[in-house]
């Protein structure tokens, strides 16, 4: 009697699994292009210019993404990556005030100034409705405000208090910051860096002593949250 054949191992599986990979990498490469595009080109940038900078025909990008909407979501959302990735190792506890005040506004301010178009891009395309009705900016800001509220939380329950004052203080500071900087950025040599820097800095704590102060709370600038 023959042997019988060897089992199909799932091929069909293993080649849409592969077809699969091969989409998402392609796609990464596309929104990898649309950012040097943006950087090049400015908030306006055409379709047929990030294309021309993926080395693709136009009508290409389309067979990976179903529309210029949901390539501008898949930039939103390489946007709040390029962000998060910025921000998260200044989320330490263990830091001073000062260090995490500071190293987040050198932070946000350097990220604004190196992605200067990418931040204008993001924000015109939501506020035109080109990305479908998704808000790019507010899942940016959302996301810090998010990290914040989390630090925040863990000290005042650490310190015995109610923790309820850490959303409304973290989306709070993230606005002022948001709007301070954005304007900054937008005015060339209003500020240098490092006065902006101390501006804002200085704003933030001001802030947070006197909200802290409210609910019997006193910390140090230069003594760590988490003794």
């Amino acid at each position: 009697m023959s042997a019988s054949p060897a089992p199909d191992d799932g091929a069909p599986d293993g080649r849409a699994a592969r077809w699969a990979g091969q989409h998402e990498r392609r796609r990464a490469e596309f929104v990898d292009a649309a950012l040097a595009a943006i950087a090049e080109h400015g908030p306006d940038v055409s379709t047929e210019q990030i294309a021309q900078r993926a080395g693709v025909a136009r009508t290409r990008l389309y067979k990976h993404f179903s529309g210029a909407g949901e390539l501008n979501r898949a930039i939103a959302a390489r946007a709040v990556e390029l962000v998060s990735a910025e921000l998260t190792p200044l989320w330490e506890a263990s830091g001073t005030p000062r260090e995490i005040i500071e190293g987040t506004v050198v932070a946000h301010l350097g990220f604004l100034t190196e992605h200067r178009n990418l931040y204008r891009y993001l924000v015109r395309h939501s506020a035109s409705g080109a990305m479908d009705g998704h808000d790019a900016v507010t899942d940016i800001k959302g996301a810090i405000a998010g990290h914040l509220t989390g630090l925040f939380a863990e000290f005042l329950n650490a310190a015995g208090a109610e923790i309820g004052l850490a959303e409304p203080l973290s989306h709070g500071l993230v606005g002022f910051v948001d709007a301070a900087a954005n304007r900054w950025v937008d005015s060339p040599g209003s500020l240098p860096l490092e006065q902006m820097t101390e501006f804002v800095s200085g704003s933030i704590w001001a802030i947070l002593e006197h909200q802290l102060r409210a609910v019997g709370l006193q910390i140090e600038l230069d003594e760590p949250l988490f003794g």
